[in-house]
């Protein structure tokens, strides 16, 4: 009997933007429901190859094969249609438009609705008639976190979630998305400066170093190999974040 495919499978993949190339032949596989940790030093193609999965970069070798879709002829737009939720760095919420209506644009059917968002980020149901630019950073993260979980993928990309945020809602933050792994009702790609925030909630760990995939194990590989995370990022696992 053949096996399952895994929900997501990135084979020899490059990529780059214009005639630079950032990503050299990654490869790797992520079961549904199950949680990876992309790590690595700033400018080591974590984010390129988020951004490649969601189809806004030059793709120059490889493939990349959702639920055994092969998604190269699928436009960036239509991807969260195939199951990707992407919460890009940018946040890029509709500042025009209030919390619900930032929320209810992007609905699709599935367990995550206006009621289980509000019920899971407490300020965003507050906060439900102000406008996306009069939400605090903070706030703003939520709500781009919310919006991706209304498309209910089955995939979520996470690029640097709690970056620049203040302690008190980076470990509220950090608790929705512990909370989320435990269920497994979609698989997590989580891209954080921070190893020890996330290693501790994810199954796997992937470390690029110069666009090439140097490591893939287990999380609590790199959680007792605290040296491998020095060579690596830079910094002890243990080193606490300095949010702004």
């Amino acid at each position: 009997m053949r096996a399952m495919a895994s929900l997501l499978e990135v084979e020899d993949l490059g990529a780059g933007y214009g005639n630079a190339s950032v990503l050299e032949g990654v490869s790797f596989a992520l079961d549904a429901g199950a949680s990876l940790a992309l790590l690595g030093r700033n400018g080591m193609g974590k984010t390129t190859l988020l951004t490649t999965l969601m189809g806004l970069t030059r793709q120059t070798r490889g493939r990349i094969r959702l639920d055994g879709r092969d998604l190269a002829a699928v436009p960036s737009h239509r991807r969260a249609r195939a199951g990707l939720g992407w919460v890009p760095q940018e946040r890029d919420i509709f500042a025009s438009l209030t919390v619900e209506e930032n929320l209810a644009v992007v609905a699709r059917p599935g367990p995550w609705t206006l009621e289980r968002v509000y019920a899971t980020f407490a300020r965003l149901a507050e906060r439900r008639g102000n406008f996306g630019n009069q939400l605090s950073g903070g706030e703003q993260q939520m709500l781009a976190m919310g919006r991706a979980l209304m498309l209910n993928p089955r995939l979520l990309l996470l690029d640097e979630p709690l970056e620049g945020l203040a302690p008190i809602i980076a470990q509220e933050l950090l608790a929705v998305m512990t909370r989320m792994v435990r269920e497994a009702s979609m698989a997590v790609i989580l891209v954080e400066q921070h190893a020890h925030q996330i290693l501790p909630l994810t199954q796997r760990a992937l470390v690029l170093e110069r666009g090439r995939v140097v490591h893939d194990g287990a999380s609590a590989e790199l959680v007792a190999q605290p040296a491998l995370l020095e060579r690596w990022l830079g910094v002890a696992a243990h080193d606490a974040p300095q949010p702004s």
